[in-house]
């Protein structure tokens, strides 16, 4: 783990649980692209930097999920580092609480407000086009969260963030994290025909063909999408809906799970009503879902 990976070119980066993109911009500096879950891997991170006798120039955030800030802070505070991320992704690494209080729907209990939800404030500044380094293009990638990105280097390698999960994650977890699943249809989609030398994405193996992976994303969004009518044949409250997936899962609630899993099927019952499947009712002051 955190071992240093060339990717091709001056493009690297580093095994970890979420992995972390090193690209070198000359001799002596590099940037990253994302920073790794908490303090200590960006100690790790840091560890590396200083054996190669590399400079941190900046730290270029994909989104805002703890696991990919959660290194910044520190990063930031040992070298003095710029960090840069995308439309709304840099409110909530300002304001990391954001996160944990956006996925539970309020202010979250001290159960969410731990290290894998909750990282450490940083001061981002505004990803613009101005800030990258010379031949470094941003690729939009929404649905996993609001204003996602990926990055493609001169090296034509594709850092691809969390818009692709492996088949490991997704066949044991089921109901992976989305934010909007339109969108995330929509990017995994273009990610489904996209070419590069090699895609790094962030929860899978770096691999110079990831369509297979990609459809088998879409066939499981869908998957569940069809799960949830198929449950909505009669009329079902949300805490009815969220406890027959993980029965029929063999999932094991508990408070992450709640507020991760939670906002994800709302994600999905809102989908499935602006396309016209579902329909909502009040009925004894409770909102009811039932299949269109």
């Amino acid at each position: 783990m955190y071992e240093l990976i060339q990717a091709a070119g001056n493009s690297w980066y580093i095994q970890s649980p979420a992995k972390i993109g090193l690209v070198k911009l000359n001799e002596g500096e590099v940037c990253l692209i994302d920073s790794g879950s908490d303090k200590d891997a960006g100690r790790k991170v840091r560890q590396i930097l200083d054996a190669n006798h590399w400079k941190l120039k900046a730290i270029y955030n994909t989104h805002s999920n703890a696991d990919h800030i959660g290194g910044n802070r520190y990063l930031q505070g040992q070298t003095g580092c710029r960090i840069y991320a995308p439309g709304i992704e840099c409110d909530f690494t300002r304001h990391t609480i954001l996160e944990p209080a956006f996925l539970y729907g309020g202010y979250p209990c001290k159960d969410l407000r731990h290290k894998f939800l909750l990282a450490q404030e940083s001061g981002a500044e505004e990803l613009t086009k101005e800030v990258l380094p010379g031949g470094f293009e941003t690729i939009s990638l929404p649905g996993h969260f609001f204003d996602m990105v990926g990055f493609r280097t001169p090296d034509d390698v594709v850092y691809l963030a969390d818009c692709l999960s492996s088949r490991e994650t997704l066949d044991k977890y089921r109901i992976g994290f989305i934010y909007d699943v339109g969108a995330y249809l929509q990017t995994l989609e273009m990610v489904l025909t996209m070419k590069a030398r090699l895609f790094v994405p962030a929860h899978a193996a770096a691999a110079e063909d990831v369509s297979e992976l990609a459809q088998y994303n879409i066939d499981k969004v869908n998957e569940i999408g069809e799960k949830i009518l198929d449950l909505c044949r009669e009329p079902m409250c949300f805490e009815m809906i969220l406890k027959r997936l993980f029965a029929d899962y063999g999932l094991t609630m508990n408070f992450e799970q709640y507020a991760l899993a939670g906002s994800t099927v709302r994600s999905y019952l809102s989908w499935l009503k602006d396309g016209g499947r579902l329909s909502a009712v009040f009925e004894d002051n409770m909102l009811l879902w039932q299949r269109a």
